[in-house]
């Protein structure tokens, strides 16, 4: 037992969904276009240099690696929901244009509260002083249980979450990622930093559990990742958890065999950071490889990235 005090979790007073004032509903996400080619005189219109240029040779990448049937794998942090992408996200299952989806804790918890009670991303500054920020107890008890199941059932959390979301019958649930990709048998897998999520707050959540399951899926992406060569690995909006998974990950997939020849990532973010430059877009692809640094805001930079991708699609087939 340690020595030192710890804090009574039981004795928390919880609030509940319908009680909190949440900043984004699920009637404001995107709404995917239809028609790819009524995008292609803008697409082509943009000019041959820098960030436009980048942006073309992604896309090009993209369907070129699943052309050949090499990984696309899409790593996100949490802003990505909240902003409303969550269809879009469907959609890359859907196309092709995703072979894996590895997110942080925080992507699962507003994935989860959109799909079972259409609303989320509380107001913290205005709940954290009143004691009540992350302090709803539907949506601890639904993860937490899930993370606790995963652990029982030798599962990945990405799984067990997406698998309980299928489950959960909810009317929103079909507009779940996790759950997208569970019911669509591609791996999602979620990477917990301990502490880091509200789900961590209560007296639910088992830290043995949590590291199980996610430890679990380190596991996975580490092995979806032993096809290296040729593939494209994308980090949306992730400026620490992900870009440090993927280095780690990409480290075992090479020890254990995988080639990183003509390895394509990307960043995707409003801002540039240290970890996602050096862990995603300069070290892992190495000689041969290339690396991409796009800055925007993630409502508008990647739903012109998946427009230009399937456009770019159609035109490799001859459409």
């Amino acid at each position: 037992m340690s020595r030192y005090p710890e804090a009574d979790l039981t004795r928390l007073q919880r609030t509940h969904i319908a009680q909190r004032r949440s900043k984004v509903d699920a009637a404001r996400s995107a709404r995917p276009a239809q028609t790819p080619e009524s995008f292609d005189a803008f697409w082509d219109g943009l000019p041959d240099l820098l960030a436009a240029r980048d942006l073309r040779s992604l896309a090009r990448a993209i369907v070129a690696a699943r052309a050949q049937e090499r990984p696309v794998v899409w790593m996100f942090g949490a802003h990505v929901i909240k902003v409303g992408l969550a269809p879009l996200l469907r959609q890359l299952i859907d196309a092709d244009l995703a072979t894996c989806f590895a997110v942080n804790g925080a992507f699962a918890i507003h994935d989860a509260e959109l799909a079972l009670w259409g609303e989320t991303s509380e107001d913290v500054a205005a709940e954290l002083h009143r004691g009540r920020f992350g302090m709803v107890a539907e949506t601890t008890q639904f993860l937490n249980a899930a993370t606790r199941e995963a652990a029982e059932r030798d599962e990945g959390l990405g799984e067990a979450v997406g698998r309980n979301l299928v489950a959960s019958g909810a009317p929103g649930s079909p507009l779940a990622v996790l759950g997208h990709c569970y019911a669509r048998a591609v791996p999602a897998t979620v990477h917990v930093a301990i502490g880091t999520d509200i789900t961590h707050q209560h007296p639910e959540f088992s830290g043995a559990a949590a590291g199980a399951a996610s430890a679990r899926d380190f596991r996975i992406l580490a092995a979806h990742l032993g096809a290296l060569q040729g593939a494209v690995v994308l980090n949306v909006g992730s400026a620490v958890v992900m870009p440090e998974v993927f280095l780690k990950a990409c480290s075992v997939a090479i020890n254990l065999g995988a080639e990183p020849t003509g390895l394509v990532t990307a960043t995707l973010d409003f801002t540039r950071h240290y970890r996602p430059s050096e862990n995603v877009v300069r070290r892992p692809p190495g000689a041969g490889g290339t690396g991409h640094y796009l800055v925007g805001h993630h409502e508008i930079l990647l739903p012109l990235l998946v427009q230009g991708v399937l456009l770019e699609r159609r035109r490799a087939a001859g459409v």
